[in-house]
């Protein structure tokens, strides 16, 4: 066997690995029975149905809308604005900074949220809209400046002098050059910032209130009290919905990079 083979193979069982719990469960989503339970006995919307018409299901949804697009726009604002200031080359202590952004990401979600949850009731934000997506939008930083950086890094600097020596000052060589090519990073910036905020449980669980619950609260709560066929309609939708932006965010980047190219 050769080692391309040897390799191909290696990455199949990997990616098989990783999708077998998403292979046992989302189908699932479709059983007409009130339990997880193989063989399916037969194929029905009802649980969809479910999240559509029960209360408890629809202000989860909104809420996780609320929440995730909330978070989205203010990390993809920081996380932007932060990128932007550790790309500069007179910046001292870049390295230090840097990591000091990215900490969130490594840092327990349980110390996080028991220190969140101090900041915020001291400032008066505990269980309210504001503080559930400012507390997303800590987790959801980090990937945003490692997306905008790595587009920025790839940056070719001679554009960015051509248009100043073409008497372009730095507000517009930042808005028609530098902006235009980091869009792809930000855009996924910001796909990965949605998805986290989406999935997130447990700094929800310290920070939000009754009436902040989102879909991924609600999920965990309902396998707790109930295990229900409605948990694995909802686990679809939220893959389906981060598989549709995924491939949002790829698309952009491959037409960017097509615009690039035409204009090169």
């Amino acid at each position: 066997m050769s080692m391309r083979a040897a390799k191909l193979i290696f990455a199949l069982l990997a990616v098989g690995f990783l999708l077998l719990p998403l292979v046992a469960i989302l189908p699932l989503a479709f059983t007409d029975s009130i339990f997880l339970t193989y063989p399916i006995p037969s194929l029905s919307l009802r649980w969809f149905d479910e999240l559509a018409t029960a209360p408890v299901w629809q202000r989860s949804i909104v809420n996780s809308l609320i929440v995730g697009g909330g978070a989205t726009l203010l990390s993809v604002v920081l996380g932007t604005l932060a990128a932007l200031g550790l790309s500069g080359r007179a910046l001292p202590f870049a390295g230090l900074f840097r990591t000091v952004f990215l900490l969130p990401m490594v840092v327990p979600a349980v110390v996080l949220g028991v220190g969140l949850q101090i900041s915020l009731a001291r400032i008066g934000l505990s269980s309210t809209y504001l503080g559930v997506i400012v507390s997303h939008s800590v987790l959801c930083i980090p990937f945003v400046i490692v997306s905008v950086s790595t587009a920025l890094a790839g940056i070719d600097r001679t554009a960015l002098r051509a248009a100043a020596s073409l008497g372009a000052g730095p507000i517009t060589v930042f808005r028609r050059v530098t902006m235009p090519l980091a869009m792809p990073g930000i855009v996924t910036g910001a796909v990965f910032a949605f998805a986290t905020s989406l999935d997130e449980v447990v700094l929800t669980l310290f920070v939000a209130g009754p009436n902040q619950r989102t879909l991924a609260r609600q999920m965990f709560s309902s396998i707790r009290e109930n295990i229900s066929p409605a948990v694995a309609a909802a686990a679809f939708i939220l893959i389906l919905g981060t598989l549709l932006l995924a491939g949002l965010a790829a698309l952009l980047r491959w037409r960017q990079q097509r615009i690039l190219t035409a204009r090169s």
